[in-house]
């Protein structure tokens, strides 16, 4: 089976990674991939959003299956386009991406389905915003309703850091055109919990739990990023909860996508937060998490392929996935300027060194993110650089080898976090 992957992160890379070993792959074409990904398949230059130009490498190459890592793909119709030309692929269609590409959209589909979720409101008008701040005595966030690469939301401490941020995403357009229209929300309590399920439009099948570290300081300091690390599985993602989790949320949703005729089969990522009151829905993603799919993949023994093509070929209910019992940790190491300001200016270009090193170490896995080759060197390329990961036999044991690995590696300007899975029960 000839695959082409389509995207350029260490989320990709984790993909490829894990598809390669499938015995049903015969070829990996990788669109854009990175460095780490040229080992595994052939990279083609074409950027992930080029859909028409992707949708034709998939058929002059006869592709029998695309995979989609990004979200940006899916919300331009790669998989609607890719149909059109008969190409079976692993993705929800630009109906079901509305999920992540709009999150007012996403806001009232999980109204509809009486999903728990924080109480919000969307505004077009800035004005209209800035009045329903003002109302506003208590903390809130702050979110633009498209796609901002995982960044798109900022919480607020009060009204007043409140109405400075609504200006910077609508006025300022610090987020571009996802910043159009934004969605203010009451700040909910308790720890983020992501819960990942496949989808084959009738069935879902619930993946091993994770947990990751979206802000950029230590001790959940400073701003949200993408995420700066994450573990699997999650400690307080009981049996118990899990079940709470699918039957109110995870069942309402397939319920309400059908209700809205929308044919949904791929992955579906829905960010929780563990509150008092039970979990409640902060967003849903339509893709596998940067870096949850890093600890998943390290985890996951089943044949990957095999699982994707249940979800297209609605067999779900006929598969069963195999988790190594160890637990997985990923640090992410990110370029200087990252994550500490909403207009970060992130340093590229720089030489990495200690890769080898720190990759022959057991147990441990590096999936490239932000990397380029520039005159035969392994340099930076964007803000988050590298996810090291390694299993253990307990997840103190798993953060010890993948920091010992972060040890071995260097670049001007390293940043990371060194509490990634240490507060997690």
């Amino acid at each position: 089976m000839k695959i082409l992957l389509v995207g350029s992160g260490a989320r990709e890379h984790a993909l490829a990674w894990k598809l390669r070993q499938s015995p049903l792959c015969t070829e990996l074409l990788i669109a854009p991939g990175n460095p780490g990904m040229a080992e595994l398949g052939r990279c083609v230059d074409i950027r992930s959003d080029a859909v028409a130009d992707l949708t034709r490498l998939a058929v002059d190459q006869a592709v029998d299956l695309v995979v989609v890592g990004p979200e940006d793909p899916l919300a331009l119709g790669l998989i609607d386009a890719l149909a059109t030309k008969n190409i079976r692929a692993f993705g929800p269609s630009l109906a079901g991406a509305q999920l992540e590409a709009d999150k007012t959209f996403s806001k009232k589909i999980m109204r509809e389905a009486l999903i728990p979720t924080a109480e919000g409101k969307s505004f077009k008008s800035m004005r209209d915003a800035i009045a329903y701040v003002e109302t506003r005595t208590d903390a809130m966030v702050v979110k633009a309703a498209g796609l901002a690469r995982g960044k798109g939301v900022v919480i607020c401490k009060d009204p007043v850091e409140a109405l400075d941020v609504v200006r910077d995403i609508m006025e300022k357009k610090i987020f571009g055109p996802a910043g159009s229209t934004i969605v203010i929300e009451e700040k909910l309590e308790g720890p983020e919990i992501s819960l990942l399920a496949l989808i084959d439009g009738h069935t879902a099948y619930i993946l091993e739990s994770a947990q990751d570290h979206k802000r950029i300081g230590e001790n959940d300091q400073g701003p949200n990023t993408g995420g700066m690390g994450a573990f699997s599985p999650a400690p307080r993602m009981t049996d118990e909860l899990g079940r709470k989790a699918e039957s109110e949320i995870i069942v309402p949703l397939l319920d309400a996508l059908a209700r809205h005729e929308i044919d949904y089969r791929g992955i579906i990522y829905a960010g929780l937060m563990l509150t008092p009151a039970g979990p409640k829905t902060l967003e849903f993603n339509c893709r596998f998490g940067d870096p949850e799919a890093q600890v998943l993949m390290m985890r996951l023994k089943s044949d990957l392929v095999e699982a994707m093509m249940a979800c297209i070929d609605r067999k779900l209910d006929q598969i069963t996935l195999e988790w190594d019992p160890r637990p997985a940790v990923c640090v992410v190491l990110a370029s200087s300027g990252y994550g500490w300001e909403r207009d970060e200016k992130v340093v590229k270009g720089v030489p990495i060194s200690g890769l080898q090193e720190a990759a022959m170490m057991p147990d441990v896995k590096i999936f490239h993110g932000g990397t380029a080759m520039r005159d035969g060197k392994l340099v930076t390329n964007g803000g988050r650089v590298l996810s090291v990961c390694a299993l253990g036999d307990t997840l103190d044991q798993a953060r010890q080898k993948a920091y010992a690995a972060v040890e071995k590696i260097s670049f001007p300007g390293m940043q990371y976090r060194r509490d990634i899975g240490k507060n997690s029960g």
